[in-house]
């Protein structure tokens, strides 16, 4: 058997990294493709070293674009990797357009297809993230969910229970695993951070494109500042918008902001686990903070993970400054502890991979025509 994992993106590397590792202890030929939809140094190749990812077997090399072109290309170049590699199953993990953008090109070969983290809905189609999730998994043969929601949404969109699993959450699986090592590199004394400080990260378009929002987004991190600073690995769009508005020098110039270049998986971690508070927009984010135990701030109305507010430590804040700023009054104001949704035990690729070796793709691939079928 050979399955085929998918790989475009941050939050990619760190969902495959626990697959590949468990198709290949059960004897599973385990390839990589990377569609270069990351292509920064830090963003994307210094993450196969954290975590253990092998060597991809192609690069599709896309870059960055819009999004018809970047998804018309990863479409195109990943078909001859497929016909290629000939794989037996095709795994997407996320809501980038590589993943939506791959998993038709396999779906259109008469590939099984399977899409980890499947089921997820902000309910905004304003985001290009929830045009992807929805395209994937309406066409995706198996969906294997991080939480409930997902499951619940599946199922109200007609998706047969059977092609549904629970499996817990793969991102969590690396977080686990890799604590301790992100823990060792000490990260907070090796930058000479105080004791007590926040992080950030802000990607979205909806917090950054237009001058508008970025300007809001500045004035949160200022009021923000004042009260616990902050370092902000800033990603490369996010830097780009800011100078274009005329807002980067502002931020640079504040001395309690710690502005950084992107930072590999391990120091993300590891500034992460020390942090006081975090904002974000990023969902990714949302599920590391639940696990370690952060007070999370996410600046958006909406999230498409669910259970890190119920069940975690995740706190929807939307994006006026003064409602962000006595959010972060309060939330340093508390302590919290840890809380792990069901299954995020380090163990869902585990599952995963045990789900794939019990035959059940050649129940998928009958399916296919009779995708109702109970």
């Amino acid at each position: 058997m050979k399955v085929l994992h998918v790989a475009g993106a941050r939050p990619n590397f760190v969902k495959i990294a626990p697959l590949t590792a468990a198709f290949e202890a059960r004897g599973v030929e385990a390839p990589v493709v990377h569609t270069g939809q990351h292509y920064d140094e830090k963003m994307s190749h210094l993450f196969f070293d954290d975590l253990g990812i092998p060597r991809p077997k192609a690069n599709l090399e896309v870059g960055s674009g819009s999004h018809a072109k970047q998804t018309a290309m990863v479409l195109d170049r990943f078909e001859g990797v497929l016909l290629e590699e000939k794989p037996d199953l095709v795994i997407v993990v996320g809501d980038v357009n590589s993943t939506a953008a791959c998993a038709l090109a396999a779906v259109k070969l008469g590939i099984v297809t399977a899409h980890v983290e499947a089921g997820l809905r902000s309910f905004d189609r304003t985001m290009p993230e929830e045009i992807n999730r929805l395209v994937t998994d309406s066409i995706c043969d198996l969906l294997y969910c991080s939480e409930q929601s997902g499951v619940d949404n599946l199922r109200a969109e007609g998706i047969p229970a059977w092609r549904t699993v629970l499996v817990g959450n793969v991102m969590i699986d690396s977080l686990l695993r890799h604590r301790d090592r992100a823990r060792a590199l000490g990260m907070r004394a090796r930058m000479g951070l105080p004791d007590e400080y926040g992080m950030l990260t802000l990607h979205r378009p909806s917090n950054v494109d237009a001058e508008v929002d970025a300007a809001r987004a500045v004035e949160t991190v200022e009021r923000v500042a004042r009260l616990v600073p902050l370092v902000f690995p800033v990603h490369p769009r996010t830097r780009q918008a800011f100078a274009r508005h005329g807002l980067l020098a502002r931020l640079e110039g504040n001395p309690a902001v710690r502005l950084i270049d992107p930072l590999g998986y391990l120091e993300f971690l590891s500034l992460l686990d020390g942090a006081r508070l975090v904002l974000t927009d990023s969902g990714g984010v949302q599920e590391e903070t639940t696990v370690l135990g952060v007070p999370c701030l996410t600046l958006r109305p909406n999230t498409e993970r669910p259970a890190t507010v119920t069940d975690g430590t995740n706190r929807l804040v939307g994006g006026a400054p003064e409602a962000i700023e006595a959010a972060a009054r309060n939330a340093l104001s508390e302590r919290v502890a840890a809380r792990r949704p069901e299954f995020w035990d380090g163990r869902a690729a585990e599952r995963i991979a045990d789900h794939v070796l019990s035959g059940v793709l050649v129940r998928a691939a009958a399916g296919r025509n009779n995708w109702q079928e109970a």
